[in-house]
This record gives C-alpha cells, structure tokens and sequence, in this order.
C-alpha cells in the first residue's frame, strides 16, 4: 500500500533529480518510475517544487507555456488534454539575438502566437468571450522546447514534470490586438538556416490559439494559481518542432504578426 509519506518522498526524488539535471545539463532518466507515467496530480506537485526552488533562488514568474495542443500529439502521448509549464524572466531572449546553445540540452524549435493578458483571468467562465476581453495583444513566438529527460523518452509524467518541456523563447516585435488580428487564421512557416521545416495554421492549436488560453485559464484556476493580468502566455505549436543544433538560425514567419528570428550558439 503505497502511503501518503511514499509519495511524497517519491515525488520530492522526482523533483531533485530534474532539479539535477538542469542545474548540471546533464540530462537524466525519465521520472516516471518514480511516480507513474500518467498520474496528472503527482506530475504537477513535483513541477511546483521544482518552480518553487527557482524562485527561491531569484527567477521570476512571468506567465505560462502551454504544450500538447495537437491531437495527434495527444494521441501519441496516451493523453486528451494539454499541459502547462510556468514561464519564468531568464527564459526570454530578444528578436535577432543570439541564444547561447549551452544552456540548453536537447532543443528543439517551434512556433506559435503568445498572447500578453491585460486582466486578471480568475473569476467567470473563463469562456472565450471572457478570453478575448482578457487579451491585450498577439504576438509571434519562437519557443525552444528541451527535455531534462534522456533523449526525450517521456510519457506524459515526464514532460509535465519536467516543466512541459519548457527551454527559452524568443517574441517578434509587433504587437497585435484581436482587432487587427485573427489567430486562427494565421499562417505559419518556419525556417532553419534557410530551408523550411515547418509549416501550420492557428487552427492546428486545439482549433484555434484562443482556445488554448481558454483551457489554461480554467487548468490555472484549478490549480489555485490563476493567470494574471501582465503575464505572457505561450499558446501551443502551430505545426511540428524542430530540432537544432549549435550555428543553427531560426527564422518563424506568422501572418499577421510579423518575424521573430534568433541564432544558436
């Protein structure tokens, strides 16, 4: 019979052997033996102990990422739903600069629209109307996703745990309100070095990026953390990652929204 004072000691194993790897970059194996590779409460107790120490040390939260936003993803990972990663301020590198590579461990690219809240999203339906009111303008994102785990091999434990697989991320330049912009409408293509390796819509993120902010606003309030007015909010991959490697330059174009490029090295 597996106790209370079992999983909390697993849990806390779980916790300092990502905490491990990310502080060393050395990747380590999976966590799922620790405490499963589908138990959804137990995978994100141990990416808040793992928050917790980074804000302990002096990182700041400044919104959330939001991950397996594709069904076929979902499919592949046994799962129905998303996740959710926190998003804190040493993530962030500017448009056009350059991201150094050691700092991460097994990157992989992806593009998507990030949304920055102009009001808290607590109370009400968290419906898309309430969405929409919530946003106060859309952004083209480059995230780079990095696995703590050896060679990716994660269940869906893993990943959440893990911090959704969160690395850094990268905004354009141009601001767009829900005005100026649709998000399921987007477009989307990315380049590494030159040559395309990805292509998608808006509509490819739960059938539309709004969609995602919706389904984190209510998971966050769940979770006793809810988003607030001001934090950015990595809405979910509009096609499929990349990998990439040191010289490598990223090149995400989404219609509406402009450019974000970043190099590696």
């Amino acid at each position: 019979m597996i106790t209370d004072l079992d999983s909390d000691i697993a849990e806390a194993q779980a916790a300092a052997r990502l905490l491990t790897a990310l502080q060393t970059r050395t990747a380590c194996t999976p966590v799922r033996d620790l405490i499963g590779p589908t138990d959804l409460a137990a995978a994100y107790r141990v990416q808040e102990r793992i928050s917790g120490g980074r804000i302990a040390a002096g990182a700041t939260v400044v919104g959330r990422k939001i991950g397996l936003t594709s069904k076929a993803v979902q499919e592949q990972m046994g799962v129905d739903q998303p996740d959710f990663g926190v998003l804190f301020d040493d993530m962030a590198y500017a448009h056009e600069r350059t991201v150094p590579i050691e700092r991460l461990l097994q990157p992989k690219a992806e593009a998507e629209v990030a949304f920055v809240l102009k009001a808290d999203l607590i109370d009400g339906p968290l419906d898309l109307e309430q969405i929409r009111a919530a946003v106060g303008y859309g952004v083209a994102a480059l995230e780079v996703c990095d696995s703590r785990i050896d060679g990716w091999d994660i269940a869906f434990a893993d990943t959440v745990a893990d911090n959704a697989s969160s690395g850094v991320y990268v905004l354009g330049t141009e601001h767009k309100t829900l005005e100026e912009f649709s998000p399921v409408e987007v477009g989307m293509s990315m380049t590494i070095n030159g040559e395309q390796v990805s292509t998608g819509t808006g509509a490819a993120c739960l059938g539309d990026p709004l969609n995602a902010v919706a389904w984190l606003a209510r998971a966050a309030r769940d979770f006793g953390d809810p988003l607030r007015a001001g934090q950015l909010v990595l809405s979910g991959a509009l096609g499929p990652m990349a990998p990439i490697a040191a010289g490598d330059e990223v090149t995400v174009q989404i219609s509406g929204l402009g450019t974000v490029r970043a190099r590696f090295e």
